[in-house]
């Protein structure tokens, strides 16, 4: 039997999909990460394969596809959740100053640790290989935060968000290192900033504009195929795209903040809105069907016994307690002492594998175990899974506690004066 034939292609697909579904609503009610099932699925499959003798497939161009794709949905679809009132900028500059230290911080340790143990690896290279293991996944954290309070979700989506767009800047930043010819080094890298800035705020006035006068109801998957046009342009001019997705996605959910005077008359809300709400269903269920694939051909492609190594075992430990050990004393400045479970919830995914396979040859080090890449993202998935359910029974024994008070309370009536 063909395995990867066209109707079992069909089949294989959809039961994915269709699995993929249970796995977020086991995830609602355990905790678990939808991700990590995922990847244990991808490495069922994989052993699966084996077992029925089909050959080597080279997955990587379907990973890296689905990883651009699901990166900008993730962070459009991101953006689309965020309002920008002014109660909420200290909560965004905050979130924005955390995702930035910590970025950097855990890059700069990791990249120690990296040089210290690995043979071969230069600073250089050091710094490249670390960044990717120092970025937030917004495609674990936004799924697996619904359930906080409004205040600590809505930080974890600003600061997995700001983490996923500086991360890349500052991979593309260092990979720029690697050729002094074509570095523009720190004034290049702002101008290049702002310039990204300009284009995507032109951009999103356009796009909005021209889109609330299409009368067809067919034009969102123009839409996206537009920002998708629009990211990948900008790729070859070197800007910092995911900030056009990024842009875009808060001007069309905070229309009336960036229609204001005499904008405001070219605005036909209603039509406009109607395009946001669509966009906001429609993004969601592409990230869905990207990020499952792409973690299922993740599974699917890595080494699991790579991360039974010893020295594989210990470099990794060290780099997961340097990323709490940051992560505590950031938050302890910035937050305060309720820094549960957000302390724990620092999972690394989606752009650590894409980063990770996009590190220029020139930096490759051959020495450097994958097995490092993958223990990273299951031991930090792992952890943020047991401070969810830990915070979950937390809440709920809390919530047991002010209801016996309650019940307790009514049960309780003054004394008449007779008595």
């Amino acid at each position: 039997m063909d395995i990867l034939s066209s109707y079992n292609l069909i089949i294989e697909v959809s039961i994915i999909i269709i699995l993929s579904f249970l796995f977020n609503r086991i995830s609602s009610k355990t905790n678990i990460p939808a991700v990590l099932m995922l990847i244990i699925l991808g490495v069922a499959i994989q052993y699966g394969l084996k077992y029925a003798n089909v050959g080597d497939i080279d997955f990587f161009p379907i990973l890296e596809v689905l990883g651009i794709v699901g990166l900008i949905m993730i962070v459009l679809e991101a953006a689309l959740e965020l309002e920008l009132k002014k109660e909420k900028l200290m909560p965004i500059l905050k979130s924005l100053v955390i995702g930035l230290f910590g970025l950097v911080a855990s890059a700069w340790i990791a990249a120690l640790i990296l040089y210290q143990f690995i043979p071969e690896m230069s600073m250089q290279s050091a710094w490249l290989y670390a960044t990717p293991l120092s970025i937030l996944s917004s495609a674990i954290i936004i799924p697996s935060v619904t359930g906080l309070k409004e205040h600590k979700k809505e930080f974890h989506v600003y600061e997995s968000t700001f983490s996923d767009i500086l991360g890349i800047m500052m991979f593309y930043f260092l990979t720029g290192g690697l050729n002094p010819e074509e570095d523009a080094g720190v004034v290049g890298f702002f101008g290049n900033l702002i310039l990204t800035v300009v284009i995507a705020l032109v951009a999103s006035y356009a796009i909005i504009l021209i889109f609330q006068n299409i009368k067809s109801h067919i034009k969102l998957f123009l839409l996206i195929a537009v920002l998708l046009l629009l990211y990948g342009l900008g790729k070859k001019m070197h800007l910092s795209s995911l900030i056009i997705i990024l842009i875009f996605g808060l001007v069309i959910a905070n229309m009336k903040l960036f229609f204001k005077g005499k904008l405001s008359k070219y605005l036909k809300f209603k039509q406009a809105h109607h395009i946001y709400h669509e966009l906001h269903t429609i993004t969601g269920e592409t990230a869905f069907v990207v990020r499952t694939f792409f973690f299922v051909i993740f599974g699917l492609s890595i080494a699991i016994t790579s991360i039974f190594n010893l020295n594989v075992a210990l470099i990794s430990s060290l780099i997961i307690l340097s990323i709490y050990a940051i992560r505590f004393v950031l938050l302890f400045i910035f937050v305060g002492k309720d820094i549960l479970p957000q302390l724990f919830i620092a999972p690394r995914g989606l752009i650590t594998v894409l980063l990770f396979y996009a590190i220029p040859v020139e930096a490759q080090v051959a020495t450097f175990d994958q097995g490092i890449l993958l223990f990273v993202i299951i031991g930090t998935s792992l952890i943020m899974t047991f401070a969810m359910i830990y915070d979950k029974r937390r809440a709920g024994t809390a919530i047991n506690a002010a209801n016996s008070k309650k019940v307790g309370t009514a049960k309780w009536k003054a004394p008449t004066i007779s008595e």
